[in-house]
């Protein structure tokens, strides 16, 4: 095997090491991989760490944007690169990391689409008057009243364990990006179907899990969304619905009824201020389509 191939496999264990999640790991495999594969095109062979420079650096980029790959994929492969050069860095293998010097496509600031209150909360409903017949039905209705009102990333829910509930305070511990815990509070209604479900819940065999399919072992994100996306399109006819507009939407209510910014960072899991504060953003939005529509003098 190749130093860099083999350096791909020891970054790939430190990430596991670290925490990152299972879907960071798979995207970096598949990028180094993808990565080598183009160091190694046409037979040739791979080169030393030490020995990757600038300009082929510089070709390999090139070639992604002559794949018309959008600028998102583009900036994690970037990121997998530089994560791979920096962990050949720290070993001492190579002198500086030059994947750095590359330039970053830019994104064009987006907004993210969230749902109204009243759509959110006609969703739920439909789902707690048990609109649409499924087997698990209490499973279903935990997990929307928790995503929504506990701001959960779709991971988090996951991985949430019967250890982590405390029904009786209303807390939940949450464990975010790189395991990082944090205590979020658990809405009344939320809680109550959280309860119901953990009566309801049959789990296989030492499983720990809070929520679970249909085995009796611990749901997976995939079938997280799926279940989230048949009651979108069944219930709401919106085939957009993903699993972080619940998120963004827990967001944007907490802001638009007064909630101060640095609460809702703290209660989101975000590392820095600047990423909550697209919730801004969106609620300035919402004002200014407000003003649009009452006020006399707004056209």
């Amino acid at each position: 095997m190749s130093e860099l191939a083999e350096a791909v496999d020891r970054y790939l264990a430190a990430l596991a090491r670290e925490n990152a999640s299972a879907h960071t790991i798979r995207n970096y495999a598949a990028d180094l991989n993808q990565f080598l594969g183009y160091l190694g095109r046409g037979g040739a062979e791979l080169p030393a760490a030490d020995g990757v420079d600038q300009l082929l650096l510089r070709e390999w980029l090139a070639d992604l944007y002559a794949q018309n790959l959008k600028k998102v994929t583009i900036r994690r492969k970037l990121a997998s690169i530089r994560g791979l050069f920096e962990h050949l860095l720290r070993e001492g293998r190579i002198a500086v990391n030059r994947a750095k010097l590359l330039t970053t496509p830019r994104l064009p600031k987006t907004l993210p689409n969230v749902p109204t209150e009243e759509q959110t909360n006609t969703l739920i409903d439909s789902i707690a008057a048990r609109q649409l017949e499924r087997p698990h039905p209490e499973r279903d209705l935990a997990l929307f009243e928790i995503l929504y009102g506990c701001g959960l990333r779709i991971s988090e829910l996951c991985g949430m364990n019967v250890e982590d509930v405390d029904p009786r305070e209303g807390w939940v511990r949450v464990r975010g990006k790189r395991k990082k815990e944090r205590q979020v509070p658990v809405p009344g209604r939320a809680l109550t179907a959280l309860n119901r479900w953990l009566e309801a819940r049959r789990p296989g065999p030492e499983e720990s899990a809070v929520f679970l399919n249909h085995r009796g072992t611990r749901l997976s994100d995939r079938g997280a969304r799926g279940i989230l996306k048949l009651y979108a399109v069944a219930l709401a006819g919106d085939g957009g619905l993903h699993p972080h507009a619940l998120r963004h939407a827990y967001a944007t209510h907490l802001l638009s009824a007064g909630a101060d910014l640095r609460a809702i960072q703290e209660l989101l899991g975000h590392a820095s201020l600047s990423t909550t504060q697209k919730y801004t953003q969106l609620s300035l939005l919402d004002l200014m389509k407000v003003y649009d529509k009452a006020h006399p003098r707004a056209k």
